[in-house]
C-alpha cells in the first residue's frame, strides 16, 4: 500500500506532453506533501517515448531538478520494444532513485518501502 509520499495522478488526466505540464504536476504534488508522482503511462504524450524529441528529458530533469521522484506506472513494452535506446533508459532510471518505471502501484509500493 502506498503512503502519502506518493501522489497517484488519475489515468484519465490530461496527457503530459512537456516541461509546463511537468511544472503543474509538480505544483500539485508539492500541494500533497509528496516526495514521489506516480504517472500512469497512458497520461504520457508518445513524445514522451521517443528521445529524439527532448520531452522525456524535459520532464524527467523537472522532476530531478525539484526533487521529487517520478514513477511512469502501467506497460510501456510497445514503446522500449520499438527502441533500444528507450529500453537502455529505462532499465538505466530503474536502477537509479529518481525514475522508475513499474508495471503497477503494487510494484512502486514494494520499491518505496
Amino acid at each position: 500500500m502506498l503512503d502519502d509520499s506518493v501522489h497517484v495522478c488519475e489515468p484519465d488526466g490530461p496527457l503530459l506532453r512537456g516541461e509546463r505540464d511537468a511544472l503543474d504536476l509538480i505544483g500539485e504534488a508539492w500541494g500533497h506533501g509528496a516526495t514521489w508522482v506516480a504517472v500512469p503511462a497512458e497520461r504520457l504524450h508518445d513524445d514522451f517515448f521517443s528521445l529524439s524529441t527532448g520531452v522525456a528529458g524535459e520532464i524527467a530533469q523537472k522532476f530531478v531538478n525539484y526533487r521529487l521522484g517520478l514513477a511512469i506506472v502501467g506497460d510501456v513494452s510497445r514503446f522500449t520494444e520499438a527502441s533500444s535506446a528507450l529500453r537502455a533508459w529505462v532499465l538505466e532510471s530503474n536502477r537509479g532513485d529518481h525514475i522508475w518505471f513499474v508495471r503497477d502501484l503494487e510494484e512502486l509500493a514494494a520499491r518505496c518501502s
